[in-house]
């Protein structure tokens, strides 16, 4: 039997949990198909123990993003991507990086496309702490929240409503105190807070400084790609009035410093940090799609 057929099939617990019958669905798949041998990791360090210990076996995740991310993330730090085809089932709530990456949704399609499909090698952003992306990085503006004055108002409207005891006796003052009542019981109308305030970050792409520190961002989003060894970024300046045209440009290497900043890797918020540089692996990764 080949290597091929034999699957590692690493069931992650949040999928266990939260939807136990496509689980059952896709095991019945795979082991019509292929020699199977099931692992059911406890947490992380379980988890990273069975990718450790699989051998010649191709592995299969059965999770949701999360789980797809801490598979490739652990295979890097082993430095051990090069030579493995993952190949993922997506069960649970978060599956929207593995249909960005091509990966059928439904435990059926998935698990067939594990047993018929083919390797695709994809581009890797790694970060200089040896983070992973796969698909999006988002750094999203500084937020400033702010709560509407609908507690104040209703407050108010309760004190007038209540506060007047010593002159319930005339008439006209409850038919006053009555239109008050009416009002206090109508939802507050809550103002909307103000949108987050813009982030003033240095932005280069492959040492060309994008945006500097006295230009204000909305946002800064950067993808991996498919292929090609170079990321897709995109700086969207802050502007007064009409709408700034939003910078464009393909870079192997993308760094961001400023002011602490969190941003968003795939479906994990990281930082805050002062600043971070991220390169593409070109080819880094190997994933199990449909022909």
């Amino acid at each position: 039997m080949s290597a091929r057929d034999q699957l590692l099939v690493v069931i992650d617990p949040v999928a266990r949990r939260t939807d136990g019958e496509s689980v059952r669905i896709a095991k019945d798949v795979l082991s019509a198909g292929a020699a199977v041998r099931v692992c059911l990791p406890d947490g992380p360090e379980d988890f990273a123990k069975a990718l450790a210990r699989r051998g010649a076996r191709r592995l299969v995740v059965v999770g949701d993003d999360r789980a797809l991310l801490r598979a490739v993330g652990t295979l890097h730090r082993e430095r051990d991507l090069a030579g493995s085809a993952l190949s993922v089932v997506p069960v649970g709530t978060a599956q929207t990086l593995a249909r960005t990456l091509g990966v059928p949704s439904g435990a059926v399609a998935a698990a067939r496309t594990v047993l018929e499909g083919a390797e695709r090698r994809l581009d890797l952003l790694v970060d200089d702490s040896d983070g992973v992306v796969l698909g999006d990085l988002r750094i999203p503006p500084v937020g400033a929240g702010a709560t509407g004055s609908g507690a104040t108002v209703s407050g108010a409207a309760d004190g007038a409503a209540t506060g007047t005891t010593s002159v319930e006796g005339h008439a006209w003052l409850r038919t006053c105190q009555s239109f008050v009542r009416t009002l206090a019981a109508r939802p507050a109308r809550v103002a909307a807070p103000p949108g987050p305030s813009p982030a003033r970050l240095r932005v280069e792409a492959d040492g060309v400084t994008l945006v500097d520190l006295d230009q204000p961002v909305e946002g800064v989003l950067v993808t991996a790609g498919h292929g090609g060894g170079l990321a897709q970024v995109e700086v969207r300046p802050s502007s007064v009035g009409a709408e700034a045209t939003p910078l464009r440009v393909r870079a192997r290497t993308v760094t961001v410093s400023g002011a602490d900043f969190r941003y968003r890797a795939d479906a994990v918020v990281a930082g805050p940090v002062r600043t971070r540089t991220w390169t593409v692996r070109p080819r880094a990764w190997g994933l199990t799609l449909p022909r």
